[in-house]
């Protein structure tokens, strides 16, 4: 499935599906939030920090859930393993 297709499912307190919701709808609600709070003030280096503040429990969830191994990480998020360790580095994950 493209990254552009996932979705994030919405749970109620009896475990029961209720809604699939795309991540980009979480994304742009968010960002969309981030400006309202600007109070008229100018953003910068957008980019970057959505891409940092995202990046990181990215990368932190699938070493979890690959049980820390770094090569199935790296598969699994279409990575060369060195890519992936230059990224760990960069993040202060170890």
């Amino acid at each position: 499935m493209e990254a552009s297709k996932k979705s994030a499912e919405i749970i109620n307190i009896d475990r029961k599906k209720i809604a699939t919701v795309p991540l980009s709808v979480y994304v742009k609600h968010t960002v969309e939030l981030y400006f309202s709070q600007l109070n008229g003030h100018d953003a910068t280096d957008l980019y970057a920090m959505v891409i940092s503040e995202v990046e990181k429990p990215l990368l932190e969830a699938t070493l979890a859930h690959s049980g820390y191994n770094q090569t199935k990480a790296a598969k699994a998020l279409g990575l060369s393993r060195s890519t992936l360790r230059k990224k760990l580095d960069q993040y202060g994950i170890s």
